[in-house]
């Protein structure tokens, strides 16, 4: 028996690691199927820093933005698909932007219109500050329109 106690002892040792990894795998997994919604809200692991984050789920809209959508006839599932699919114009971009780094997204749409979104990627949210068709010139009379910042490509 004083032979047999170390194996057994080592055997029960090798017993509790591998239950212990298991448990450990399972709380993992089920941490990565959690819902958007639920990781919108437990998002401190997520650094928005490192880039342009392109997770609709913190998408916001300012009124300038939902003014130029609705007279250039671009939807929310086109602003959506640009931001998960569209090409970052960084000569356009304004990433140093104190309050919150500044991206223009460009791409074409499903009804071929070229456009560029600009988003304003802040700690807690995304926001959509304009919207720009780069091919037709649309007449929009939005709140905060000025004749000095006439929409330049």
């Amino acid at each position: 028996m004083k032979k047999a106690a170390p194996l057994l002892l080592l055997a029960i040792l090798a017993i509790a690691v591998f239950f212990i990894r298991q448990c450990r795998h399972d709380n993992s997994s089920a941490s990565k199927n959690k819902s958007a919604s639920d990781r919108r809200s437990s998002s401190p692991d997520v650094n928005r820093d490192r880039g342009f984050d392109r997770r609709v789920s913190y998408l916001q809209y300012s009124n300038h933005a939902k003014c130029r959508m609705q007279c250039r006839h671009i939807t929310e599932q086109e602003v959506e698909e640009t931001m998960r699919e569209g090409k970052i114009n960084y000569n356009k971009s304004d990433l140093q932007n104190a309050r919150c780094p500044r991206y223009a997204v460009e791409e074409v749409t499903k009804d071929d219109q070229r456009v560029r979104i600009v988003f304003a990627q802040c700690n807690n949210y995304t926001e959509v500050v304009t919207v720009i068709d780069l091919d037709t010139e649309w007449t929009c009379d939005c709140p905060g329109d000025d004749n000095k910042y006439k929409n330049r490509n």
